[in-house]
């Protein structure tokens, strides 16, 4: 049985991710205040049973607040320009930015805040929508441990794995990690699967032969049933994983670190921006190889 968050969290960010997170907590009796730019979201939300406030509002009362939104620049608009919480927020709050963004930004709230004496912690997840709607996500956490285990109760109720994986920037750091490893992958399935079809194979079959061997993973068992159904509806869309590749590219170039494969990936999702696919699942990335090969994998 998890246990029940008691502190009030602000909720700040109620997109594709964010409003089934905040239905979560206030499924498990979190008393929740809310703000998106999106009032329709935030009407959904009072319907459950959230309170809803500016910025100012949510650092002047709530002694837990988490973020959840699309990327660096926005985390620091709503935490530090004017009319932000950080002109209310109160010595011993605790913020846990849930967003995907660089260990830099990361670690730059999390200075920022410490000269206010509020805590910080960086902590992407895993999961994509549906996770977020099940309360399954993986939960991947820097900052200090004390910090961490104040938002383990919350943690229990959004996710079902969360892991401290070091200071302040690690749990960004983890998170374009696992996007690098999600999206390669994809991508080479999404190759392997376009050379089957071109070849005369049937791609269901394939799919059944080498799943349960060395070659299957929790992302072929997730994305080749989709992608034979040509169903894009994204659960993890192309431009977040975009975004998030961008990040990696960024980041490796600032510590020296050579990624010859995802940079290469990177101008594969650039590829199917250009083409129009930034809002279909990144199951979508097929379609790139598809259009170089002149075929379709699709259920026979």
């Amino acid at each position: 049985m998890r246990e029940t968050a008691a502190e009030k969290v602000g909720f700040i960010g109620l997109g594709i991710m964010g409003k089934p997170m905040a239905k979560n907590l206030l499924a498990a009796g979190v008393p929740v205040m809310v703000n998106d730019l999106n009032g329709s979201a935030v009407k959904e939300l009072e319907g459950k049973g959230a309170l809803s406030g500016s910025y100012r509002e949510i650092g002047e009362s709530c002694p837990v607040i988490i973020t959840m939104v699309p990327d660096g620049a926005i985390v620091q608009h709503i935490l530090f320009d004017e009319g932000g919480v950080a002109e209310t927020v109160k010595p011993g709050t605790l913020i846990c930015d849930m967003s995907s963004v660089t260990p830099v930004e990361s670690r730059e709230c999390f200075e920022r805040l410490a000269e206010k004496g509020v805590g910080f912690l960086d902590a992407p997840v895993s999961g994509g929508e549906p996770g977020a709607k099940a309360g399954t996500l993986a939960i991947m956490c820097g900052g200090a441990e004390a910090d961490f285990e104040r938002m383990r109760p919350i943690f229990d109720i959004l996710g079902s794995s969360a892991i401290l994986c070091g200071p302040s920037g690690s749990g960004s750091t983890v998170k374009l990690v696992n996007q690098m490893i999600v999206n390669n992958t994809i991508a080479v399935v999404s190759e392997a699967f376009v050379f089957a079809e071109k070849a005369g194979a049937d791609p269901e079959k394939a799919y059944q032969a080498i799943r349960g061997g060395l070659a299957g993973s929790a992302v072929l068992d997730a994305k080749i049933p989709m992608i034979l159904d040509r169903n894009f509806k994204p659960g993890g869309p192309i431009r977040i994983n975009h975004k998030d590749i961008k990040n990696v590219v960024n980041t490796a170039h600032a510590i020296d670190a050579p990624i010859p494969y995802t940079a290469q990936l990177y101008e594969i999702l650039q590829s199917l921006k250009i083409h129009g696919h930034m809002n279909d699942d990144h199951g979508g990335i097929v379609q790139y190889f598809e259009q170089l090969a002149d075929t379709e994998v699709r259920r026979k």
